[in-house]
């Protein structure tokens, strides 16, 4: 296995694994954590009183990892281009589907709210207008495996079309291209490091694109969560985390977050997404885009392989054929 086959699994399987351990814990609190499981080792099953996890089996991926796959497999049956109504589509069968299943697990605020309006019929490129939340960046990941970050325009091209139909403005499309930007220079082999400094630059750009909408600077703010768990002790960096990066679904808070716990963990990537579970909030999410990161630093051979058999068998997840046809679009854009 060369080293972007290694790492491009990596990413896509550390974002499933970070998803599933933060699954049981998603919408908690940190302090309703630690009471209920001192501190998240490892897989749980969904809580019977947590009203969206609740029944769903250890290891359990939720939205974030379906829709990851949903945008991966849209890039490489349409030559790496997405169509906004096709992934508007796309999606609203899989919230049906959930549904049908009983799941409680299902789109987020700015995405049903997009969905909605174009199913009214209002245009892809006015029904993201106002999505500043982080249904973009928890679904980028494959689009940061199929396209290098360089030159930084040209891949911006690409998350903005994958943001557009849901989260077209300046945050969302600054904080997907922060997560994709990781992802990409963990996929042409950087380290963590590297990767901080390209998701910082991309949303830099990012926000530039897009209606802008009030908020902190998700640029800004990644680099202040960073420095704000340095050189502190685990359980002190996630209380701080929780008090003042937040962990909501609000861009601003949950994806500098990720980036926080991924300086904490140095970017290992099982003990990246075990702290993000311990954090509460939308803590599935910020798992997702931590273990993307993590592992599109370190590649899939420094995931545990009791854990990734895990992800695999439970949720029947073989994203080896998605990672190779992700990777050939990143050989054919580079070589143009």
């Amino acid at each position: 296995m060369n080293h972007q086959h290694d790492r491009a699994l990596g990413a896509l399987y550390g974002l499933a694994m970070g998803d599933a351990l933060g699954m049981p814990t998603q919408i908690m609190s940190r302090r309703s954590i630690v009471a209920r499981f001192g501190t998240v080792t490892g897989f749980e099953p969904g809580p019977e009183d947590n009203p969206v996890s609740a029944g769903m089996p250890a290891g359990s991926v939720t939205d974030d990892t379906d829709q990851a796959i949903i945008v991966g497999r849209l890039l490489t049956g349409s030559g790496g281009r997405i169509e906004p109504l096709r992934l508007a589509h796309e999606l609203l069968e899989w919230e049906r589907a959930m549904k049908a299943k009983g799941s409680f697990d299902l789109l987020g605020p700015s995405t049903k709210a997009a969905l909605e309006a174009v199913s009214r019929g209002v245009p892809p490129e006015e029904a993201g207008k106002s999505g500043a939340t982080n249904g973009a960046a928890m679904r980028i990941t494959p689009v940061g495996v199929a396209f290098p970050d360089t030159p930084l325009e040209p891949f911006l091209d690409r998350v903005a079309e994958a943001c557009q139909v849901t989260h077209d403005t300046s945050i969302g499309i600054a904080s997907a291209a922060a997560v994709a930007a990781a992802v990409s220079r963990g996929i042409d082999g950087g380290d963590l490091e590297d990767a901080i400094g390209a998701a910082i630059t991309a949303a830099k750009a990012g926000a530039e694109r897009g209606h802008w909408v009030a908020g902190a600077d998700i640029a800004a703010r990644i680099a202040w969560a960073v420095e704000l768990v340095r050189g502190l002790p685990e359980r002190q960096a996630l209380d701080r985390v929780c008090d003042l990066v937040g962990t909501s679904v609000a861009s601003q808070e949950s994806v500098p977050a990720a980036f926080a716990v991924l300086a904490l963990a140095e970017g290992e990537p099982w003990r990246a997404c075990l702290l993000a579970a311990n954090l509460g909030g939308d803590c599935d999410t910020i798992g997702a885009i931590a273990g993307a990161v993590a592992g599109a630093v370190s590649g899939a051979s420094a995931l545990p392989d009791e854990a990734l058999a895990t992800v695999r068998s439970v949720n029947g997840l073989d994203l080896e054929p998605l990672a190779k046809s992700l990777l050939a679009l990143r050989a054919g854009s580079t070589a143009q």
